[in-house]
C-alpha cells in the first residue's frame, strides 16, 4: 500500500514524503474518518510532528486524495477517497449521544446540473449529516 501512496501522490503533482505517505496509508486502511488528534496519536510516537501531519492532511484534501468534514463540533474529521467514489459525497450518521461519526458511503448526494440551487452549492462540496442515537447507545 505504500508504493500505491506514493504513486498516487506523484500523479497529483505532490512531493512525496514520508509524512504524506504514512498519513495517506493510515487514512485508506482506516474504517472511519479520523481527527487529527488521533493520526497525531497513532504516528507521533514514530517521530512524526503534529504539525507537519496537519499540514499534510491539507494537502491531501487539496489534492483530493482525502476529505475533510466538520460534523458540527468544529473538529475535521479525515478520511481518504476511495476510488470509485463518483463524486465523493456522501452522508455521515453522527450520533447524538456519544458524538461517534459514521460514513454512509452506500447513499449518494448529488447536486445536477442545472437545478434549482445556487450557483455557489454546484462549486462546493455538500455535507449531509444524519443524526440519532448509534447502535451502541440505543
Amino acid at each position: 500500500m505504500q508504493d500505491a501512496s506514493r504513486e498516487d501522490l506523484q500523479a497529483v503533482g505532490l512531493r512525496v514524503t514520508p509524512t504524506r505517505v504514512e498519513v495517506l496509508r493510515l487514512l485508506r486502511a482506516a474504517e472511519h474518518s479520523m481527527t487529527h488528534q488521533e493520526i497525531v496519536r497513532l504516528l507521533g510516537g514514530h517521530g512524526f510532528e503534529a504539525t507537519t501531519i496537519y499540514r499534510s492532511l491539507i494537502a491531501l484534501v487539496d489534492a483530493g486524495l482525502a476529505l475533510r468534514t466538520d460534523v458540527g463540533d468544529h473538529v475535521w474529521r479525515f478520511q481518504a477517497v476511495r476510488e470509485g467514489d463518483a463524486q465523493h459525497e456522501h452522508p455521515h450518521f453522527v450520533c447524538v449521544e456519544c458524538g461517534g461519526v459514521e460514513c454512509m458511503p452506500e447513499l449518494e448526494v448529488k447536486v445536477p446540473r442545472g437545478s434549482r440551487v445556487p450557483r455557489s452549492v454546484s462549486r462546493q462540496a455538500v455535507e449531509v449529516q444524519v443524526r440519532g442515537r448509534c447502535d451502541n447507545c440505543s
